[in-house]
């Protein structure tokens, strides 16, 4: 059994370190993504003074690029440091799980997507189909929801990886809370959501690298473990130590962990609310071309499950091997509760295993994870001020105004992310509390919105109250729950699994059942107009060529002033010519970036109006359900249940297969997103090369 007892965390990397990569990497992402917003400007249409390229990349994104951009976003510092916690505490099944939880999401995604494009391809965020669809009220409580999601997703991004560059380095906790938004701003701001694709590229495959060096390490190189044999015997050691209650023979080697399907529970409902809450992920199902969006996501759903899966399962394996080694940060005694719920498993596997180097790589793979998925989420919350907020309920904005306030709000919002996470510091509220905590916050919401672009009987009344209901359900079973489960209601005890799962199943469950029993009630009318007007109103709030934006509000509080969409109560009044031409023509801004740039300048306006297939987005819908629907069972039900049952506890032959499964499926996905982006946009790459070369022998 480990020594009762604590050490600090045992630092090889100096301040400066931690000030360096914080500071000096921010500035070479603002530098790279200023150069690339010059050549975007140089040599193609896209120009990010144009609202529709700022904030939708002008709906052309490619689902190579996509695809990163989805792993990128939902590879938070949760997926690397909260899967590692989770399997040094429980075993292998809490990464198996973790990566369950966020994936099944993404899946079901996939299809709404495809009813995104089908039934409101030209909103900007999924709030503006709220309003359109519902009213004021729904759209108000969903704002709400929203704005909660971005509180706690960026305070779980930035909060984690402050907390992991302090246990490197010793930098300040406070500096790097603000230094991190601040340094992420700069680019957002400088090249828009098409900068955040591609910077989230450049992470993803920095991630993916030191991924795969981290799995060599513990698998065939390190002295320390160098191979799955070794790792084995040092798990079948540390369970009869330090065995894990509730698993099999308190093994760590089982997928009958009743923690970890605990934590399962915990994880699917933080997922689906961190999934269909965020207007970051709705950013990239607008963004994306109508004909390969469910591609996009169902690629990025099955690329990004090897991350938590096989990142989470070699660095808390690992962490639990070898906390004995006298090289444990820790050692000689285990990582306090408060360390774990920190994230500080994986950095201790990572300076175990590779010393300085380890040190460095997790700081690295930490940073990237935390820039990444807090550029989307900067973009996503200044859409939902700028269109949902400032564009609605103050003024109508010109394309030009919308630019403007988007650059404003980005900026501010850093700002207050920084704050926002030296405030959660100060309570002693942490990277797993957050984890915890979003579920219940949030998975009231979750049925209510994703019905909404789906489910024609959807109603204001079924919307709203449903979403009600199911909060006050959430609310009343997570205090219960608490109280029942561990004896005092208090921060700490709110954050505990049985606590969380309480409030977050309620929540979910209750709120699914009054959405669904109220539509049928009170359906709605399953007219799509108002919704698919939407981009009649706010393509006109922005130019389509470069040069001065063309004034056009973009909100929908006044039907002559603004669009041809008036609000009343649940339903929406038209004009008769807009009825008509959304009846004719159903478009949408997409450029195709296929063909070479000189054919795109001569033939753009045959390219950049294409009408939209409901039918075959319908035959999309449906795949896309079908296919989604199995991967959920598969790796839900049909991977995991049977040997939960059997109480099965892994031979090292099946160990080594469940880790050479694992390195087969991160290399596939590495594949998708390093090399898919690449090879799709070869030609234009290959194009802008030759122009830069042509204008460098020009003498320009």
């Amino acid at each position: 059994m480990s020594l009762a007892g604590e050490k600090e965390f045992t630092k090889l990397l100096s301040p400066a370190t931690g000030y360096g990569v914080v500071v000096g990497l921010g500035a070479a992402f603002a530098v790279l993504m200023i150069a690339f917003t010059y050549l975007q400007r140089r040599f193609t249409r896209f120009d990010t003074n144009n609202a529709a390229e700022f904030a939708t990349a002008s709906r052309s994104i490619k689902p190579g690029l996509i695809c990163a951009g989805i792993v990128s976003a939902w590879t938070w510092s949760a997926t690397l440091l909260q899967s590692s916690a989770a399997t040094y505490q429980s075993g292998l099944s809490a990464a198996w799980w973790y990566g369950v939880g966020g994936t099944i999401q993404i899946a079901f995604f996939a299809a709404i997507a495809a009813k995104v494009k089908m039934n409101a391809n030209g909103a900007t965020t999924f709030l503006q189909i709220c309003r359109a669809r519902y009213g004021t009220a729904c759209h108000i409580m969903f704002t709400f929801y929203a704005l909660v999601c971005a509180h706690i997703v960026s305070g779980s991004l930035v909060l984690g990886a402050s907390a992991t560059i302090n246990a490197l380095t010793g930098a300040s906790i406070e500096a790097c809370n603000f230094l991190l938004p601040v340094g992420i701003a700069i680019y957002v701001i400088a090249g828009g959501l098409r900068a955040t694709f591609i910077c989230d590229f450049t992470h993803t495959v920095i991630l993916f690298v030191i991924i795969y060096m981290f799995m060599f390490s513990a698998y065939a190189t390190s002295p320390k473990l160098g191979s799955i044999t070794n790792l084995y015997n040092l798990l079948v050691q540390a369970a009869e130590t330090d065995p894990v209650s509730g698993n099999e023979a308190g093994s760590y080697l089982t997928m009958k962990s009743n923690s970890g399907i605990l934590f399962a529970g915990c994880t699917i409902a933080s997922g689906f609310s961190g999934v269909f809450c965020d207007q970051g992920y709705w950013q990239r199902a607008i963004a994306s071309r109508p004909e390969s969006t469910t591609r996009a996501y169902m690629l990025g759903g099955l690329s990004w499950f090897a991350i938590p899966w096989a990142f989470g399962t070699t660095m808390g394996l690992s962490s639990r091997a070898l906390q004995s080694n006298p090289s444990y940060p820790t050692y000689p005694y285990a990582l306090s509760a408060s360390q774990q719920s920190a994230g500080l498993v994986a950095p201790a596997a990572a300076v175990t295993l590779l010393g300085k180097g380890g040190a460095t790589a997790i700081l690295l793979a930490t940073f990237m994870a935390a820039t990444s998925a807090a550029s989307a989420e900067l973009i996503a919350v200044s859409s939902i001020v700028v269109y949902d907020i400032i564009g609605t309920y103050w003024k109508p904005l010109s394309g030009k105004q919308v630019v403007f306030w988007s650059h404003m709000i980005i900026a501010l919002a850093a700002i207050w992310f920084g704050a926002w996470s030296c405030i959660l510091h100060k309570a002693n509220i942490d990277l797993g509390w957050l984890f915890y905590i979003q579920g219940v916050c949030l998975t009231p919401a979750v049925v209510p919105i994703g019905l909404t672009v789906s489910w024609g009987r959807m109603s204001h009344v079924s919307a709203f109250y449903g979403t009600l209901f199911g909060t006050v359900c959430g609310m009343i079973g997570w205090m219960i729950g608490c109280w029942k489960v561990y004896g005092v209601i208090n921060t700490t005890n709110l954050a505990k699994p049985y606590a969380a799962i309480s409030g977050s199943a309620p929540g979910l469950v209750m709120s699914t059942l009054a959405t669904i029993i109220l539509a049928y009630f009170f359906p709605g009318t399953n007219d799509w107009t108002a919704t698919r007007a939407i981009h009649q109103a706010d393509d006109k709030a922005s130019s389509d060529t470069k040069g001065e934006p063309a004034p056009a509000p973009i909100t929908h509080s006044s039907p002559d002033e603004i669009s041809p969409v008036a609000v009343v109560g649940q339903n929406m009044t038209f004009s008769e010519t807009e009825k008509e031409k959304d009846q004719s023509a159903a478009t949408v801004n997409a450029v195709d970036i296929e063909s070479p740039l000189e054919e795109q300048d001569v033939n753009i306006d045959q390219e950049a109006i294409k009408e939209l297939d409901r039918e075959v987005l319908q035959r999309v819908f449906k795949r896309a359900s079908i296919i989604s629907g199995s991967v959920a069972m598969i790796i839900t039900f049909i991977v995991p249940i049977p040997m939960f049952a059997a109480h099965y506890v892994f031979s090292l032959g099946f160990f080594k297969f469940w880790i050479v499964a694992s390195f087969i499926w991160v290399f596939l996905a590495g594949s998708f997103c390093i090399i898919l982006p690449v090879w799709e946009s070869r030609n234009d790459l290959i194009l802008i090369c030759r122009k830069l070369l042509n204008l460098r022998k020009s003498g320009y």
